[in-house]
């Protein structure tokens, strides 16, 4: 079945160059038809890859490298994406099933620009299939198989890792499509309303699956690894932030060219530009530059193979927009003081916000090229992108509520006064009552005051509250969306502001308080699983009347020679109680456990936050139930 995998893998290239040919000259049904081929062609390829791991087909390279015959089901099939070659198979699947999706679902009126959307996603397809079959290629055979697999990574080898990289993809190849909608409108010459209103859907359904992603590695990362937070500020969680970032600015951007016809270039950059930060993604997990646990490979001359991908690609689509932006200029006019003005200042804001992560990722690298070792971590993004992305958060519930073309002086000097009586009143809470720092209260005031205006602009909107499920679902998006934000920042600025650490050494029968909490260890005992052996803790906590067991382990995986951190974590309210088992010491004549212990406050906020982010986009993508004021209004 493999070679018949290799087989369709290389009739997808053929497909993907003739979907690239077909659409590129202007013929919406054979670039229709070749793009449901691509798809389907690619499906079966993959399936094979599928079949290969969970039947544990050692004469396959990449199973032998990543398998093992005691290995769950569910991470056999996941293994087929987790590693590089089959990650990359995975990228081209997705690329395809949006050309077919486009295919499907594109309905701009607009026949030759449709067709060469479809072309140039056909183009990045053929791209994609050739570094996958020349020099990561997935179907590669062992003359002599072994009789057992190295296994998967074991940090791989877990639920939330087997979904981080399908959804992580969605996001990345789905700014594929937009980019490639945003070539086709400048080869025409037409980034316009109707261009807009074509393209936004497009582009929520490549937000909302990266939004999950990030947030589904960040709770991996959170109690998989042990070290009890939710954001390191590591250069490969970074990667996927940036286009997140880009991304956003791009549909605030997309709303003013559809509701006024404005910013028709700089939204053309910013769909152009969301793509290439993906690209940069890709290249730089998979490079070798970075060292982190999210790094796929260390192969430079893949890395160099992605690099030229990236020039070529993002080089000729700058080039097309140098050509055609002088002739993408007009629109309403309108005062900076408006609804246009503040959604132009969110960009601005977003897009410094993308070039200091991006510093702050790149330097380092840059820095070693020249002999220099330097380290930029979680103390230079607290000073530079918390106070800008601040800037943008303080004024989204005001600007939401400002009118197209002009905003109402005494709207604005009404909602100021509102929020420095919000901070005021937090930041005095914060001080008086919680004992924590003076910025951590404006920090929740802020996150206070999002949730607020999300909910007075939905009822300023209806007036009452029998009005209120007449909305369409893209203002329902909206207002979860920027309610999300809010949520995200209180749980941020809690779990920040007020975690507990401290590190234990129990032996067995011993008890301590923490925190409030009393922490007895009952027992270590040592277990095995169907591909690995742990030291698991029994510790009884209590407080209050309340009692449960949590049970951290240290695991070893023998096939592949390494150990992972399985947390114990116990909720309570919006908080964590968090584990991790640490090491075995001896002396004083008894043998004693070292443990990490958190108490993490507000942390569920941050995922629940994540939640209604996504779920505000999902909404954002039904179809509307019709027109009017309320309608007509609904802007991110």
């Amino acid at each position: 079945m493999i070679e018949a995998g290799h087989f369709l893998a290389c009739l997808s290239l053929t497909l993907s160059l003739g979907l690239a040919y077909a659409g590129l000259r202007g013929d919406r049904g054979l670039a229709g038809r070749l793009a449901f081929g691509l798809f389907a062609a690619l499906g079966l390829s993959f399936l094979t890859l599928i079949n290969a791991f969970l039947t544990s087909d050692f004469s396959v390279e990449l199973v032998a490298k990543n398998s093992h015959t005691l290995k769950p089901l569910l991470y056999k099939f996941a293994g087929t994406w987790g590693n590089h070659e089959g990650s990359m198979a995975l990228w081209c699947l997705v690329m395809a099933g949006f050309a077919a999706a486009g295919a499907q679902w594109m309905r701009s009126g607009r026949p030759d620009f449709e067709a060469r959307a479809l072309g140039v996603q056909g183009l990045l397809t053929s791209g994609a299939l050739a570094y996958l079959l020349f020099a990561s290629s997935p179907f590669l055979r062992l003359d002599q198989p072994p009789l057992q697999g190295a296994d998967l990574n074991p940090l791989l080898q877990d639920p939330a890792l087997a979904a981080h990289p399908p959804m992580l993809y969605l996001g990345y190849v789905g700014y594929s499509f937009v980019f490639a909608m945003a070539a086709a409108g400048l080869m025409e010459g037409r980034i316009d309303r109707v261009w807009a209103r074509s393209v936004r859907p497009w582009a929520m359904a490549a937000f909302v699956p990266l939004t999950l992603g990030i947030g589904l590695g960040s709770y991996w990362a959170y109690y998989e690894l042990g070290w009890g937070g939710w954001w390191f500020w590591d250069p490969v969680e970074n990667a996927s932030l940036m286009p997140w970032l880009v991304g956003a600015a791009f549909l605030h951007s997309v709303v003013v060219t559809e509701k006024r016809d404005s910013l028709r270039a700089w939204t053309a950059l910013l769909a152009v530009m969301a793509f290439c930060f993906s690209i940069l993604g890709a290249f730089l997990v998979r490079s070798g530059l970075l060292t982190s646990v999210h790094a796929f490979a260390v192969d430079p001359t893949r890395g160099a193979l992605l690099l030229a991908g990236l020039l070529a690609y993002g080089g000729g689509a700058l080039g097309l927009f140098a050509l055609r932006a002088p002739h993408l200029q007009g629109g309403a006019p309108h005062l900076m003081v408006s609804r246009e003005g503040a959604l132009i200042g969110n960009n601005l804001v977003l897009s410094v916000a993308t070039l200091t992560v991006l510093l702050g990722t790149l330097f380092p690298l840059v820095a070693e090229a020249f002999g220099q070792a330097l380290s930029v971590g979680e103390p230079y993004f607290n000073l530079t992108f918390t106070p800008i992305m601040a800037v943008a958060l303080i004024a989204l519930p005001v600007v939401q509520a400002w009118s197209w073309g002009k905003a109402d002086w005494t709207l604005v000097w009404r909602w100021a006064l509102g929020f420095l009586a919000v901070v005021g009143a937090f930041m005095l809470a914060g001080v008086a009552l919680w004992e924590i720092p003076l910025l951590s209260g404006a920090g929740f005031a802020l996150g206070v005051w999002l949730v607020f205006g999300a909910a007075r602009e939905i009822w300023r909107r209806a007036g009452r509250v029998d009005r209120l499920w007449r909305f369409p679902a893209r203002v329902w998006g909206m207002t979860l969306a920027h309610a999300g934000l809010g949520v995200f920042t209180l749980g941020a600025v809690g779990e920040t502001a007020l975690r507990f650490h401290t590190t234990l050494a129990l032996a067995e029968g011993q008890s301590v308080e923490v925190a409030g909490w009393t922490v007895q260890l009952d027992d270590v005992e040592a277990i095995e699983g169907p591909n690995w052996y742990a030291d698991r803790a029994s510790l009884t906590v209590s407080r209050a009347g309340e009692t449960v067991l949590l049970q951290p382990q240290k695991r070893i995986y023998p096939a592949a020679r390494m150990p992972t951190t399985e947390t114990a974590i116990h909720s309570f309210g919006t908080s964590d109680l968090y584990l991790a088992l640490g090491d075995r010491r001896t002396g004083e004549g008894a043998a004693r456990w070292t443990f990490e212990i958190f108490i993490n406050p507000m942390i569920s906020l941050v995922y629940w936050g994540v939640c209604l982010i996504g779920l505000g986009g999902v909404l954002s993508l039904l179809p509307r139930r019709g027109s009017g004021a309320d309608g007509g209004r609904a802007a991110g």
